[in-house]
């Protein structure tokens, strides 16, 4: 898809690229688009889904690489991006000139509309980087397991083991509600699970997409140097973390949307907060923390100041809830424990004694 603009980045209502109807105006009709692209996704695609205006209203269109007569849609890629990671998936910078496109829904609904591509592309970014945190922490593992220090393996000494043993709760929490919200996707008939993707998906992708940048770089400060240099997967996986967190919208973006869609459809935080009070009961720190959630929502003064707390407090708990309901006690407790104490350490390896680091990985390596 095609969104972002020089001028505007996230603020695609500043888009200037312009389209005008061939024939006659409306949904299902072909339009002609002038305009430039600062960044389009996988331009190697067959179509695109772009957002242009028509009558100072943003529209979106579908725009193919082919016209109907078989000739190339004017879309002259200008050049691809240098980026940091996400090399072999190309980003480009490109031009309309004149290309063919259709409009998609509404004349004006153009955000409604492309949002729900963005919906599944937010859900992608949780994937990617939930899957990005599994291998990370399974090559710590891997390579500690097979050095020596002190007279013995290096993923059986004391502080060793807390540090993996963490990666392995941080990974296995973020797979976990990103499962949960492939559950509701695939049962959106269902009104309560389609609220909860509503809610779920802007909490999930801003708190695993983050978590990994930081996941990735402990998981590499565990290989050493070996995981600094080209040849080995986790600087591949390190520099690949932090694009997630900025595609299809950073941090406060999510923010933003979430208060957006709680305040709009109070129907979404009911859905949200009834899955949250399933684990209700499972573990005192957790019901700690779901009081202390209700008393942040009820207060909407600055609201927009505290939305990235709300949004950390909220990622939390659907973590623990969603793992204390379909996880593994071990895990559950072992999160709980560690994420909702009030003891606040920030880095990995911060477990306490009473955690048991060996089940915890042996089940990392297991899976």
């Amino acid at each position: 898809m095609a969104m972002t603009e020089k001028q505007g980045g996230s603020d695609v209502r500043a888009n200037t690229t312009v389209a005008t109807p061939v024939h006659q105006s409306g949904a299902g009709e072909l339009y002609s688009l002038i305009g430039h692209k600062w960044f389009c996704s996988a331009p190697m695609c067959d179509a695109f889904l772009v957002l242009a205006q028509t009558n100072d209203k943003l529209s979106c269109f579908l725009v193919p690489r082919w016209r109907e007569d078989g000739t190339k849609n004017p879309i002259h890629i200008q050049r691809l991006k240098n980026k940091l990671g996400n090399k072999s998936n190309a980003s480009s910078e490109i031009e309309f000139r004149d290309a063919h496109g259709w409009m998609l829904g509404e004349e004006g609904h153009g955000v409604r509309t492309i949002i729900q591509m963005v919906a599944l592309t937010r859900y992608d970014c949780m994937i990617g980087s939930s899957a990005l945190m599994g291998q990370a922490a399974k090559e710590a593992i891997w390579h500690t397991s097979g050095r020596s220090v002190f007279g013995k393996n290096l993923h059986q000494q004391p502080l060793m083991k807390n540090v993996l043993a963490d990666l392995a709760i941080e990974a296995e929490a973020a797979l976990a509600i990103t499962m949960r919200v492939s559950h509701a996707l695939d049962n959106l008939d269902d009104p309560k699970q389609a609220a909860l993707v509503r809610s779920a998906t802007s909490i999930g992708k801003y708190w695993i997409c983050k978590r990994a940048i930081q996941h990735t770089f402990e998981a590499m400060e565990c290989v050493g140097g070996v995981g600094y240099v080209e040849e080995n997967v986790l600087s591949r996986l390190y520099r690949e973390a932090p694009v997630n967190s900025i595609w299809e919208g950073s941090g406060n973006v999510q923010c933003l949307d979430l208060l957006r869609v709680l305040h709009k459809e109070p129907e979404t935080l009911q859905a949200l907060m009834a899955e949250l009070e399933q684990a209700r009961g499972q573990h005192p720190l957790l019901d700690k923390h779901l009081e202390q959630l209700n008393v942040a929502f009820k207060d909407s003064e600055n609201i927009e100041m505290r939305a990235r707390q709300i949004m950390e407090q909220l990622a939390l708990a659907w973590q623990a809830a969603t793992l204390f309901i379909h996880g593994e006690p071990l895990i559950a407790h072992a999160f709980a424990d560690s994420r909702l104490s009030t003891q606040g350490f920030h880095q990995y390896g911060t477990l306490p004694c009473h955690i048991d680091c060996d089940a915890i990985i042996q089940r990392a390596i297991n899976q």
